[in-house]
């Protein structure tokens, strides 16, 4: 996986796990998120998470979402 998204109640979560996936994410965000990107803090609104998801699977890149998790209750 060269990006993972993963859906929470606040956001989706943004993790580049490759350096490929890192490198396409710099030439879609500003130099003031890199570090940020980078240090895997960034959460993103859930349709502009979708419209990443597709931008980089069309260049290529492997992608993996994870959909929020939620417990009702004891097992």
């Amino acid at each position: 996986m060269d990006i993972w998204l993963i859906d929470t109640e606040e956001g989706t979560h943004l993790r580049p796990e490759t350096i490929l996936g890192m490198l396409w994410l710099q030439t879609h965000f500003e130099d003031i998120h890199w570090e940020a990107i980078a240090s895997k803090q960034v959460r993103l609104p859930l349709e502009d998470a979708k419209a990443l998801s597709n931008d980089a699977k069309e260049a290529g890149l492997s992608i993996n979402r994870l959909p929020a998790l939620s417990i009702s209750g004891k097992f």
